[in-house]
């Protein structure tokens, strides 16, 4: 179900009033998966920082592989901007 049909409905009745369909249920179930996985990356390059120093990452990493998941960081962190962004408009 694209987004669009999928926030109609959202609007149409609260959630609290009604049961979730199928596409409701993915995406919760998605997000959760979402949250989870940030957590888990958000420890790992915790503990990465904490341990090594940044000339030593540079040093041992594939520098090919490294600007990839900056890039894609890069990319998360924007869409992540985007939904802040939003969600600080829609409470105005």
């Amino acid at each position: 179900m694209p987004a669009s049909s999928m926030k109609s409905r959202q609007s149409k009745e609260a959630v609290e009033s009604r049961w979730l369909d199928i596409e409701e249920v993915r995406l919760v179930s998605d997000l959760r998966i979402m949250h989870a996985k940030v957590d888990e990356l958000y420890q790992v390059v915790t503990n990465l920082r904490r341990r090594q120093n940044e000339a030593s990452i540079h040093k041992y990493a594939d520098g090919p592989v490294l600007m990839e998941d900056i890039n894609r960081v890069d990319e998360i962190y924007m869409w992540f901007i985007k939904l802040k962004e939003e969600g600080e408009r829609a409470r105005r």
